[in-house]
């Protein structure tokens, strides 16, 4: 009887585990597939599939797309995309390119890879402008270029000079930031484990102008507010905030959301490096007015 008791507790125990195994895995599949969720009024498509990691993302006059794929080791490239749907690798062997801006008439991307050059690519050419340690967030303002770096405890905000290729460092001693924008006058970062975006400011307290994020990472601003993309592995959010400051969720159920960027023609692109691809998404109609006669 003991050994007949056993057996049935054994039993119970491998049924008990095999159906917490399933649950767990089933949970963990729900969230990888399950789609992403579109705010009310919004459309959100996949416009370009099978891009490995897509992150930054830079739109071309001719109608092309520039998006860094982050991958590690010299494994990491900048690819094209045309209008017409071709891809071409213009530059490779990078390690984790991960912020790209227009500058100077071409762009500078940063590979958040350890030790590497923040680099203007123009004309085919590509030209180193400083170095820098895990560099993430780049934006240039014409006048100044300022890129931050994604380190623990040891990061620098640091602003390059055009004119004069002079480099300062504005803040150091910086954790997990990533993300950089203007807006509205004001430069934010994002402090990524923190959950908030900062405002650099003269006296050096950088104001905390967003809170209660969930590991934010790329800023973008425009007519619309601020938006930030949190870079979770499930369940991630694209988040938009107004002048207010009211909290508006964009999109749920993304996975490692990365760079969002305006298309020029209304509606905006989000790199899902967690599904590599790029994603679409498409405003509400504007209300229509009528006209009085």
């Amino acid at each position: 009887m003991p050994h007949i008791l056993r057996k049935r507790r054994t039993r119970i125990a491998c049924t008990a585990i095999s159906g917490l195994l399933a649950s767990t895995l089933g949970f963990f599949a729900w969230q990888s597939f399950y789609p992403v969720q579109a705010a009310a009024g919004w459309d959100v498509e996949v416009l370009h599939p099978d891009v490995t990691k897509a992150a930054a993302l830079l739109p071309q006059a001719d109608g092309s797309l520039l998006v860094s794929r982050e991958l590690d080791d010299g494994q990491g490239s900048i690819l094209k995309i045309t209008a017409q749907g071709d891809r071409v690798v213009v530059i490779d062997n990078l390690s984790k390119p991960d912020g790209m801006v227009a500058a100077q008439g071409g762009w500078v991307f940063s590979q958040e890879g350890g030790a590497a050059p923040v680099s203007l690519a123009r004309d085919g050419q590509v030209t180193r402008l400083f170095d820098g340690e895990s560099v993430q967030g780049l934006w240039n303002d014409g006048d100044h270029l300022y890129a931050i770096e994604d380190r623990k405890g040891n990061g620098r905000l640091m602003r390059y000079d055009w004119s004069s290729g002079q480099l300062e460092v504005l803040r150091s001693g910086l954790t997990e930031t990533e993300g950089l924008t203007g807006c509205g006058g004001r430069l934010l970062y994002t402090e990524k484990a923190k959950g908030r975006v900062r405002a650099l400011a003269d006296d050096g307290r950088d104001p905390v102008v967003v809170d209660g994020l969930r590991n934010p990472t790329f800023l973008y601003c425009d007519q619309r507010g601020l938006w930030i993309s949190e870079d979770n592995t499930h369940r991630a959010r694209l988040l938009r905030i107004d002048a207010d400051g009211s909290q508006h969720t964009v999109l749920t159920f993304l996975k490692a959301p990365q760079a969002i960027t305006a298309d020029g023609n209304g509606g905006y692109l989000l790199a899902e490096g967690g599904r590599n691809r790029v994603l679409h998404l498409t405003p509400p109609p504007e209300p229509v007015t009528a006209r009085r006669d």
